[in-house]
């Protein structure tokens, strides 16, 4: 059992149980609903697009990635630039997955 949802400009194959990073999200109490889920699998070899699903998670934790260098360079011409960036995320368990009524939820 497995959904795909879309958070932060990207997508993301979760099932219940799995810890996944996603972009910064805002949470309440501890927990975020992701109401734009794009597919839902509930069995194994199907794969359909539900009417009405969400998924609930609870926040791990937030933090900040490892550092990433991006450096230019235009040869000949004496130009070096180099820069670091760190993205933000937040760290969530899937909690449960509902899908046209029927509620798929971790172990």
């Amino acid at each position: 059992m497995y959904a795909v949802i879309r958070t932060g400009g990207k997508q993301y194959r979760v099932a219940p149980g799995d810890v996944v990073k996603i972009e910064t999200v805002a949470a309440q109490d501890g927990a975020v609903e992701f109401s734009d889920v794009l597919a839902v699998s509930g069995e194994a070899g199907t794969l359909a697009k539900p009417s009405a699903a969400k998924v609930t998670a609870e926040v791990l934790g937030e933090g900040r990635g490892n550092k990433v260098l991006v450096f230019h360079l235009k040869r000949k011409k004496q130009y070096k630039k180099l820069q670091g960036h760190r993205q933000n995320f937040t760290e969530v368990r899937i909690k449960s997955i509902e899908a046209d009524g029927v509620t798929y939820s971790a172990n």
